[in-house]
């Protein structure tokens, strides 16, 4: 019953998110200010997993390929098909969950803890729409910087394919443009789109919807990155079987 009532809590958080919107100029300064502190600081750690993982892809990849008879730009293949269609948008979804969704929950329970939340419904603000909102509307852009991550991931393939010795650039590349389909990338967007609501609906309502003191923020923050991992992994589940099945 409790993650009944959670559910429920959090479909109606999403409603009263849109209700009583903040003035545009007050908003527009929430969004650049979300899209600094939840994309923008993201893209270090989002360059630097991608081209690692990457590399660690093709290196498994090749080391696995031990049979002369199967082509070298399978390489490159399998690196590419496995950073477009899962690394890039969950793998490093569910990074981001530790620290783009510890952030929200953190900023919003400390809030909730010093009463600032109590302090806007008294002005007449919708607390939701200003906290949640912004937050929203700023990950959207979020599938940009999965995009530079797919990019920097065949980057790091590729580096390592040519520096380990695994795979020559002509048959890395070849492999990479070899049975290209345009609807993996456009599947890995929407997934991305999707993860990025939920990174910044759930930590939110952990954060909004928490109780106690300094403590429970550190609960709260832990709590929100287990279940915000939670719904990523079980709504990949779905939208591959939707979309690929």
């Amino acid at each position: 019953m409790k993650y009944l009532h959670n559910i429920g809590l959090y479909f109606l958080m999403i409603a009263e998110m849109f209700k009583k919107p903040t003035k545009w100029p007050v908003m527009r300064s929430l969004i650049l200010k979300d899209i600094d502190d939840l994309i923008i600081n993201s893209l270090g750690i989002i360059a630097f997993i991608s081209f690692f993982v990457g590399g660690v892809v093709t290196i498994q990849t090749a080391l696995n390929i031990d049979n002369p008879l199967i082509p070298r730009y399978l390489v490159g293949f399998a690196t590419r098909q496995s950073v477009i269609l899962e690394f890039a948008p969950t793998f490093t979804s569910i990074i981001m969950a530790g620290k783009v969704g510890s952030f929200i929950t953190s900023s919003i329970g400390t809030m909730r803890v010093t009463e600032q939340i109590d302090a806007l419904e008294v002005m007449g603000i919708n607390s939701l729409n200003y906290l949640v909102f912004p937050k929203t509307v700023a990950l959207m852009l979020y599938p940009f910087a999965i995009a530079i991550g797919m990019f920097l991931g065949i980057l790091g393939g590729m580096a390592a394919s040519i520096f380990g010795g695994y795979s020559t650039l002509t048959d890395y590349i070849t492999g990479i443009q070899t049975d290209f389909d345009t609807f993996h990338v456009t599947y890995a967007f929407i997934k991305t789109f999707v993860f990025a609501f939920i990174l910044a609906t759930v930590p939110s309502f952990y954060g909004y919807y928490m109780k106690g003191g300094a403590l429970e923020v550190g609960k709260a923050s832990t709590t929100a990155f287990v279940w915000t991992s939670v719904v990523i992994i079980l709504l990949n589940y779905i939208i591959t079987g939707m979309l690929l099945g």
